[in-house]
């Protein structure tokens, strides 16, 4: 068990280099991984479940005694980023299937690896996971509507069948996990430790699964693709930031909020885009892509910030609320 723990410490500080590693592998012998094609949901779902077994009604209690910047944080979570993807959408005149792949991109939740980057980055945690845990919950309705009124134009989107995918990859196996978490406390207890290792097999095989089918496409429009996703990525951290600071709440808020909008649950929306819009795969690429600049780019300036302490400051009105 000492060994298992050791591994997933070491792929979970490494996701980042062994999720590049799979993909730069799957560009490069795709029939070994092709197969994966067909198991994406199951893989997600697996995340989702490791998420549920970690989940306590505590992620939710920052909602009834400091509802403010959790209600902050999740609408900018669902305006900036999905409104900054349509924003370069047009600016880069996308194809319609990328367009509405870096769409369902920012459409999606925030992802779970930001939790970890926000203590890294001495950020307020608490909030982080509750805007996680929030951001996922809302995620059936606010993805499928999103998606529908910002990448309608470019391909069409069925809002239920999407939102009935949501229910089934993410909420159903969260909900197990909760489950499984209070009725078996102990062994829970003592195998969470190794849920990095089993979400990184889980995330790698995602990524894998759509490099695999798709390298035709990433070789004729990798840079579109890598420029779309790095600008997206950047100006969701950039603009988070500056949001927060405008509202005037404090370093260490600022800095969580920055990170959640920032790194996205990028594996749904690859998943989403694998079931959906199956003729045309370019629709997954900035997921894939996205999976890993997101985990890069977070976990670089969670290593800036992690070497500046952050300020003490008094609660704004906003954040005492």
């Amino acid at each position: 068990m000492k060994s298992l723990i050791n591994i997933s410490q070491f792929s979970n500080k490494y996701f980042a280099f062994i999720t590049i590693l799979v993909a730069v592998t799957a560009f490069f012998l795709p029939g070994g991984f092709s197969w994966l094609n067909n198991y994406m949901p199951i893989l997600l779902g697996i995340v989702m479940f490791g998420m549920g077994l970690t989940m306590t009604p505590s992620d939710f209690k920052l909602v009834l005694t400091k509802p403010v910047p959790v209600i902050i944080g999740v609408i900018l979570q669902f305006t900036i980023m999905p409104l900054l993807a349509f924003g370069i959408a047009k600016l880069l005149n996308l194809p319609p299937a990328l367009a509405a792949g870096i769409i369902l991109v920012g459409s999606v939740p925030g992802g779970t690896a930001s939790n970890v980057m926000v203590y890294l980055a001495k950020g307020n945690v608490a909030l982080s996971v509750t805007m996680t845990s929030v951001s996922t919950m809302l995620a059936p309705i606010m993805t499928p509507t999103l998606l529908y009124l910002l990448a309608g134009q470019w391909i069409p989107v069925d809002p239920i069948a999407m939102f009935i995918s949501i229910i089934q990859v993410i909420i159903v196996p969260i909900i197990l996990g909760f489950i499984v978490q209070k009725f078996f406390p102990s062994p829970v207890e003592k195998s969470v430790e190794i849920l990095p290792l089993i979400s990184v097999i889980a995330i790698s095989g995602v990524v894998a699964a759509v490099v695999s089918g798709n390298t035709e496409n990433i070789a004729s429009s990798g840079l579109l693709i890598f420029v779309t996703v790095l600008l997206h990525n950047w100006s969701g951290l950039l603009l988070g930031f500056l949001v927060a600071t405008l509202l005037r709440l404090n370093e260490e808020t600022r800095r969580a909020i920055s990170i959640e909008i920032g790194i996205q649950n990028a594996g749904l929306g690859t998943t989403l885009a694998s079931t959906h819009f199956a003729a045309q795969p370019l629709t997954a690429l900035p997921g894939a892509i996205a999976v890993v600049m997101h985990v890069i780019s977070g976990s670089i300036l969670a290593s800036i910030w992690a070497r500046i302490p952050a300020k003490k400051e008094k609660l704004s009105k906003r954040e005492a609320a």
